[in-house]
């Protein structure tokens, strides 16, 4: 990324040409998404910087720097004193649209800032002052005082009756229904896709090759959050969904490039691809159109609800993973742990016949 190959270098002593296959080796290796998170991070941190001390990024950064940006992040600067150098610095960032209010930003965004911090210090084997005793023991002082229930990516989950509605609203509406219903059924039934990755998917992404004779279409994710580059499994869509993905091919004749696009006022698939943002409105609409308040789930609903309902069915989990992806089992049981435990297939056993 432009911003993260700019880093100064510091006191490392490798030639130019070394530091910059260090740099690269580390853009190389880390998954897209995180790349995007780290540049944005950078921008923040370079401009909180500037507007707090009017000075620029050092590297190593000093631990008094350190200290201030986490007093910065994790207090309420609404009620602080106008010349409080804290809420001066935040105003500058308001005012750059670079954030959003005085209060208190979240603690995931916090510790995700810190945690790109970190990562730019080791790009360049350089120590973080966030490993220093002192700034340490702020950082987790802060993070208690901030312990909050962590709030759902999405409000509710899209189980199978819920994503059934969504579908309804996309019957007699053209090619335009017809990529949404694509959508839906490909984010829900391939194991509960992020946005990102539906946005992502390129029509070269896909095998038809055993669609005629079995009805599958394997899909080849490029990455994921949780797989690196080119070492993302094979998904599979067979049944209703493989055969929704398809009409949506047809339709809109689509023989390469974004999967995925915007539809024209006169009902043409457009060059461009679809963003996550354009997924994150597709479910936002269907919801309402389905009598749903628009608050009632987020895109990622697709991918709680797709795990909740194999919760649900007694889909044994590692089955589950299979498909959504997760790393850990104890992140995809958080799903499996939510359902109510009256309707837990376990609960049935004794009736079994």
């Amino acid at each position: 990324m432009s911003q993260i190959s700019h880093i100064p270098s510091g006191a490392l002593k490798l030639s130019d040409a070394d530091q910059q296959a260090l740099t690269d080796l580390y853009v190389r290796g880390t998954p897209a998404n995180t790349l995007r998170a780290y540049e944005r991070d950078l921008i923040y941190i370079t401009a909180w910087k500037a507007a707090r001390f009017d000075s620029v990024l050092d590297w190593p950064e000093k631990e008094n720097v350190a200290i201030a940006f986490i007093l910065d992040h994790a207090r309420d600067l609404q009620n602080a004193d106008r010349n409080d150098h804290g809420r001066m610095a935040a105003a500058a960032l308001i005012k750059a649209k670079l954030r959003k209010s005085l209060g208190c930003p979240a603690p995931s965004t916090l510790e995700r800032r810190i945690a790109s911090w970190q990562a730019f210090h080791r790009m360049k084997n350089l120590v973080s002052p966030f490993d220093m005793p002192m700034v340490r023991q702020t950082r987790a002082k802060a993070r208690r005082a901030a312990a909050r229930t962590r709030a759902p990516k999405s409000e509710k989950p899209i189980v199978r009756d819920v994503l059934q509605d969504l579908l309804a609203t996309c019957e007699g509406q053209g090619i335009r229904g017809r990529r949404d219903r694509a959508i839906l059924l490909l984010g829900w039934a391939s194991g509960g896709r992020r946005r990102s990755e539906i946005a992502g998917l390129m029509y070269e992404d896909l095998d038809l090759s055993d669609f005629s004779e079995e009805g599958l279409i394997w899909i080849q994710l490029v990455g994921t959050k949780t797989t690196q580059k080119g070492r993302t499994p094979k998904l599979v869509l067979k049944g209703i969904a493989a055969c929704g993905l398809m009409d949506w091919l047809v339709a809109s004749e689509i023989t390469g490039g974004p999967l995925f696009r915007p539809i024209s006022k006169s009902g043409r698939p457009l060059a461009r691809p679809l963003s996550g943002d354009g997924v994150y409105e597709i479910v936002k609409k269907r919801l309402s159109l389905a009598g749903l308040p628009r608050n009632f789930a987020s895109p990622h609903g697709l991918r709680s609800g797709f795990l909740t309902q194999a919760a649900l069915d007694g889909t044994p989990i590692q089955a589950a993973m299979r498909l959504s992806l997760h790393r850990s089992v104890a992140q995809a049981q958080k799903y499996y742990d939510d359902i109510d435990i009256s309707v837990n297939p376990a609960t049935d056993l004794l009736d079994k016949d």
